[in-house]
């Protein structure tokens, strides 16, 4: 079994602590915001669920120490440069998406053929929404950017009209839709559970113990 660090010990933290040796992992260390991060040394990988403010120095920290990381957090995507700089500087390694749930990042693959098609039908508007609970703290989701960007890189170069809504304790629905005269095409993801993106987090984690290098999630997936 590989040894694994959970940073961050939130929700997401207990339930990847908890799916854990379903995955061949025995925790290593379970840190939080306050915690000393050197503390994480001799694990073979940890994964990381914190605050947007904190996943950059979080991840100096970490990768200094040798340590393959997963990024889970959201809304960080300012960083991303200084990020990508610390991995490179330690000769790490590092995978993160906006969503580590599987059938999410299928879900992307099929926004972006929809927007392919779309894109030369001029009488198609577009729109893209989603709503997770009251105490995420981003919005507009990582997600829901995602998405936007895949139908841009797809051609669609038309308006998207993006919303987000917060309330309850809804895990997360994301709709992508393609609306004319005629007829209303929509496109639907909703999340039961946050176990989907505990998963998706420990497949990564598997996958990127051994590598070098800066990973999006649909590597671990599709490639």
């Amino acid at each position: 079994m590989k040894n694994l660090s959970i940073v961050g010990y939130g929700k997401m933290g207990r339930l990847i602590e908890q799916l854990a040796p379903q995955y061949d992992f025995e925790i290593h260390s379970k840190l939080d915001l306050n915690d000393d991060l050197s503390q994480a040394a001799g694990a073979d990988v940890a994964i990381e669920f914190t605050s947007p403010h904190a996943v950059a120095a979080n991840v100096e920290k970490i990768s200094a120490l040798g340590i393959p990381l997963v990024v889970g957090t959201t809304g960080w995507a300012s960083d991303l440069d200084r990020v990508r700089a610390a991995i490179a500087s330690n000769n790490s390694a590092l995978v993160w998406s906006p969503n580590f749930s599987v059938g999410v990042n299928i879900f992307a693959r099929l926004v972006h053929e929809a927007a392919r098609l779309f894109k030369d039908q001029p009488e198609y508007g577009a729109w893209a929404w989603e709503i997770h609970h009251i105490t995420k703290k981003d919005a507009p989701s990582g997600t829901l950017i995602k998405l936007v960007d895949e139908m841009k890189a797809a051609g669609f170069e038309r308006s998207i009209d993006a919303g987000s809504s917060r309330a309850g304790a809804h895990p997360g629905t994301h709709e992508i839709g393609f609306d004319s005269l005629a007829d209303t095409i929509t496109l639907r993801h909703t999340a039961r559970s946050r176990e989907g993106f505990a998963r998706g987090a420990l497949k990564a984690a598997q996958w990127i113990i051994g590598k070098k290098g800066f990973f999006d999630f649909a590597d671990v997936l599709f490639k």
